[in-house]
């Protein structure tokens, strides 16, 4: 369908048969107004890949970029079944996620995401220690909180999202440690809205902020918050869907021993939101991952030895034209990219900044033909058919 250019050699990664680097225009095949799609070989240092790319124009007035997610924080879907139930013209999978528990005999994996999450202008969540995360060792420099995000002003840029929150109580204000998270900063307090789902979350409670393995915390507490009140009260984390108006705050070690001095009936205010490091432009949308790539130089440390399928994302220096990029997984290309060679890529894209996103059997590329009912996947997941995951970038196009 697209052009498949079979492209140079990846020496610095020349890929002389990609789309342009001014992102302009009439590169690949246009799948709606402002979003077009190519695929070519890359011939890498392990041998030959195959890439699939979507280039976004949000120049075009047509387009915009969100998250793409499942109905709760805790929950995993696959790219095509979100794209489809959301009326997406494209889309790749994103962020790293809990996907297994086996440290954790018992404990049940929640599916949810590493880094923080926006849709719509709206925070779902905010990122686990980096020491909890899932996922290949993050670049020198790099953190959990490193996010890629669309901005109200409708350019793409890299940005770093804190959590700013706390618990009010008694006259008493403790600082708030997470918010929709698979794992908490040992010590700390974490809200729990109706956003996270139905899942256990005891996980909140395991490992620590440097050991992911670590024993789950045996020091625990957690309280409802209905409409601003206590009502009600467990020492260990549970389940089951919340509420809107409901919070559940879950505490750990000095946290536990905190929320054991609220009772029922007591009023308690909880304020969370993420805070831009660098940016004042409020974020439409933000998901997680890690940067490569920054002012069009690779950031140091990479990873030049270990190749995989992997997904990534970038951006021009201006902000108006995204790159999302996953590799094939069929067998003749599975050696893939190491990080290194995938900045190297994204840069010869025309990209000036990139962000690494979950790679391996989760990466998945689908793009909707004009007037499909369905999006189609257009490359070979490795994890045949597809991986159910917990967010993507999604592209939307009017028609």
């Amino acid at each position: 369908m697209a052009a498949c250019a079979a492209l140079g050699a990846l020496a610095g990664t020349v890929l002389a048969g990609a789309a342009p680097a001014s992102g302009a225009e009439g590169s690949g095949t246009e799948i709606a107004p402002g979003v077009t799609y190519e695929e070519f070989d890359i011939p890498a240092t392990k041998g030959l890949t195959h890439a699939h790319v979507l280039s976004v124009d949000l120049r075009n007035p047509r387009v915009r970029v969100d998250l793409l997610h499942p109905d709760a924080v805790g929950g995993r879907a696959t790219v095509s079944s979100l794209a489809d139930a959301s009326g997406a013209v494209g889309g790749v999978n994103g962020d790293f996620f809990n996907i297994t528990e086996s440290q954790h005999p018992g404990v049940e994996a929640t599916g949810a995401s590493v880094g923080p999450a926006v849709a719509g202008g709206r925070t779902l969540k905010a990122a686990v220690p980096d020491g909890q995360r899932f996922g290949p060792a993050l670049p020198p420099g790099t953190t959990t909180e490193d996010v890629l995000g669309v901005g109200v002003d409708r350019r793409v840029r890299l940005d770093r999202m804190a959590l700013d929150g706390s618990v009010s109580a008694d006259g008493r204000r403790l600082p708030l440690g997470g918010l929709n998270q698979y794992a908490l900063p040992v010590g700390s307090i974490g809200a729990f809205t109706s956003d996270w789902g139905a899942v256990s979350r005891v996980r909140a409670t395991c490992g620590t902020d440097t050991n992911r393995a670590a024993p789950c915390s045996t020091d625990t507490y957690e309280v409802t918050v209905r409409h601003g009140r206590v009502v009600s009260s467990a020492d260990t984390p549970g389940s089951g869907p919340m509420a809107s108006g409901t919070t559940v705050l879950v505490g750990r070690e000095a946290g536990a021993q905190e929320l054991r001095k609220l009772s029922a009936g007591d009023r308690v205010g909880i304020r969370h939101r993420l805070v831009a490091a660098t940016s004042h432009i409020p974020y439409r949308f933000a998901i997680g991952g890690y940067p490569v790539l920054r002012d069009g130089a690779p950031l140091p440390g990479l990873d030049a030895k270990t190749a995989a399928v992997r997904t990534a994302a970038g951006t021009t220096a201006d902000g108006r034209h995204l790159f999302l990029l996953a590799l094939d997984g069929a067998p003749q290309y599975r050696t893939g990219l190491t990080i290194a060679e995938v900045a190297d890529a994204m840069s010869e894209l025309g990209a000036d900044d990139a962000f690494s996103l979950d790679g391996g059997g989760s990466s998945t590329l689908v793009t909707r033909d004009p007037g499909a009912a369905a999006v189609t996947v257009r490359n070979h997941p490795t994890d045949a058919p597809e991986r159910a995951v917990a967010n993507g970038i999604g592209v939307f196009s009017r028609r």
